[in-house]
């Protein structure tokens, strides 16, 4: 096995298995919590993001597929491509006119499908061969609710803007544009997000 990346949260690691490649999830443990609380927690919250990742998939979004699910770990196929985090700013204009259109998708997608990630950054998308991945479903949840869409759409301006400012204009904007175009109620979700930018605007 080869640990990939060892988180506050889990730990991440790529092992074989008869279906291919994978990679392993394992929630670490807290010792701060009692030890029956800390398991139930663990498989709640592993099993909560299995559901999440297989529900994203058959709503039409690229996410790893899930192998096994069980005693706070997952086990998922190994996508093997590159973080958007690592490529958007080097892409010339062109490719990032697709990312941008992938990525306008499929969080219209997962919003149509009343699933909100959490945690939309760069580093939870992985491009390959044409195909946006998105990944870490660890604080997804299921909700229909507006004010939750339009909050994982803030989350991901924020990101954009700490991470690749140069683009944010940019990003933003095309974004936008495919995900109106494939979500039905776009636009009360993006008269949310414009709200809660003003809200935290003035509590600065």
């Amino acid at each position: 096995m080869e640990i990939v990346q060892r988180g506050a949260e889990a730990i991440l690691y790529k092992t074989e298995r008869p279906e291919g490649v994978a990679l392993v999830k394992d929630r670490v443990k807290k010792g701060y919590r009692l030890p029956e609380l800390d398991e139930r927690i663990r498989k709640q919250r592993t099993s909560m993001e299995a559901r999440m990742l297989e529900r994203a998939r058959r709503a039409g979004v690229d996410t790893p597929r899930v192998w096994g699910a069980g005693d706070g770990k997952i086990t998922m196929e190994w996508i093997d491509g590159e973080r958007v985090k690592d490529c958007l700013d080097g892409m010339p204009e062109s490719g990032r006119m697709e990312l941008y259109r992938l990525i306008g998708e499929s969080v219209a997608k997962l919003h149509g499908a009343g699933l909100v990630h959490g945690d939309l950054t760069t580093s939870n998308m992985i491009l390959k061969a044409g195909r946006l991945y998105i990944i870490d479903f660890g604080l997804g949840k299921s909700s229909k609710k507006v004010e939750d869409q339009a909050v994982d759409l803030h989350l991901f301006y924020e990101a954009v803007r700490s991470t690749h400012f140069r683009l944010l204009d940019e990003a933003w904007e095309n974004v936008l544009k495919h995900y109106r175009l494939k979500y039905r109620i776009a636009n009360e979700v993006l008269s949310q997000v414009d709200k809660i930018r003003t809200r935290r605007r003035y509590a600065r």
